[in-house]
């Protein structure tokens, strides 16, 4: 999106974290930023494609652990690129995956910022890929469901719903709640022995 004002924000997708596979959007966006806001799970090797002179923060968020807030995290980012600045608002897996960036485009937009989305390899299909488990399968699954395991308070996943899809189902930030998702599964009609119920557990323990 793009709407005249002089700084630029670029959200990038840090992917799971192997340099190799960034995008070449992303490099060229890190080797232009004069300011990068970095996640905790955005790498070392990653950032060495930094650019040099670049100003780095970390704006730390990990699950369980003590974050920056989300509000404040927006403000500065607002606030560097008012000032003149290119940002790169480097994110782990991908931006629109769970990663709050429709969030921080809105608060982007909001403020007349000129950003663009830079897309990444999301933790849950690199994590399948590197077990050398495929998400669809012509013979086993006609598609997937990428879910939440962190409910926001007054929100609730359709577990039931789910179980019945016969997708398969990768389960982000569950870990916490892994045995009540597992019961949730169960209770709407998920088989206990079906392949497809181990692969849900291991998500949701990982």
């Amino acid at each position: 999106m793009k709407v005249g004002r002089a700084g630029k924000v670029w959200l990038v997708g840090a992917g799971p974290g192997d340099p190799e596979l960034l995008t070449l959007k992303a490099v060229r966006a890190l080797g232009q930023a004069q300011v990068i806001l970095a996640d905790d799970l955005a790498s070392d090797e990653v950032l060495a494609f930094a650019n040099p002179a670049a100003r780095i923060v970390h704006v730390g968020k990990r699950g369980g652990c003590q974050s920056t807030p989300q509000a404040f995290i927006e403000r500065l980012m607002v606030a560097e690129a008012l000032a003149g600045r290119v940002v790169v608002r480097l994110k782990g897996g991908d931006p629109f995956v769970f990663g709050r960036g429709g969030e921080e485009c809105e608060a982007l937009r909001a403020a007349g910022i000129d950003f663009e989305v830079v897309n990444g390899i999301t933790s849950g299909l690199a994590a399948a890929t590197a077990a050398g488990v495929p998400l669809t399968h012509r013979d086993a699954c006609h598609g997937v469901a990428f879910v939440t395991g962190h409910e926001r308070d007054g929100s609730r996943v359709d577990w039931a719903a789910l179980a019945r899809s016969r997708l398969t189902l990768v389960i982000y930030m569950g870990v916490a709640r892994a045995e009540a998702l597992r019961a949730g599964l169960l209770d709407g009609g998920m088989p206990p022995h079906d392949a497809r119920a181990r692969r849900a557990g291991r998500h949701a323990r990982g």
